[in-house]
């Protein structure tokens, strides 16, 4: 039992924070997985499948600039 209240006390707060941040459209936790992936990037390179993600990615942000 103390362990339930324990483990709910944790991920309580977690959950909240999580729902709150997944509404930003480009929030700090975004921002800091970019950088993070920009990172691993440096260190061992990208590859074709991930160039090809980044020209879709590229591409959508134009698309919804235009509007």
């Amino acid at each position: 039992m103390r362990t339930t209240k324990l483990f709910a006390s944790v991920l309580g707060p977690m959950l909240l924070a999580a729902t709150l941040l997944a509404g930003c459209e480009d929030g700090p936790a975004e921002r800091a997985g970019e950088r993070i992936d920009k990172a691993v990037d440096k260190l061992s390179g990208k590859g074709p499948v991930e160039k090809a993600g980044e020209r879709i990615d590229e591409a959508a942000k134009e698309l919804t600039k235009k509007k």
